[in-house]
């Protein structure tokens, strides 16, 4: 069956990756599956798993979703109401908003989404359902 399977992002600091993401993925509907020193496995109850993990010899240079790889990851953040209330509470998280100018538009006048990104420098868009 095609569908995503799971995710591995890889993080230079499994502390702040903790915190970061250990805020954000509950309000997505990811609980935490599997936890060892150097990172986490949340998982969605339809499925798919994000893996949170610091790779051996690490790179130091740091994530830079601007380069060639991943520029950020898209969940599904439920009712616009649910959307609001985790974008009203990221800065005080661990997530920096985005083009909080343009919230809840910035993807255009049909596209209901806010953006964040950490100090690591992964950006995240949550969209409302039915967008």
């Amino acid at each position: 069956m095609p569908g995503l399977h799971h995710v591995e992002v890889w993080v230079a600091d499994p502390d702040s990756a903790r915190r970061d993401w250990g805020w954000l993925l509950p309000r997505l509907g990811f609980s935490l599956q599997q936890e060892w020193p150097e990172g986490q496995t949340w998982a969605a109850d339809s499925g798919p798993y994000l893996t949170i993990t610091t790779p051996p010899g690490v790179d130091d240079r740091g994530h830079d979703r601007r380069r060639p790889g991943v520029n950020h990851l898209a969940f599904q953040g439920g009712t616009a109401t649910a959307v609001d209330a985790i974008m009203s509470l990221a800065s005080e998280n661990g997530w920096r908003p985005l083009y909080h100018e343009r919230y809840p538009h910035a993807g255009g006048p049909d596209h209901y989404a806010g953006w964040v990104e950490n100090a690591a420098g992964f950006k995240v868009e949550i969209v409302a359902e039915g967008v």
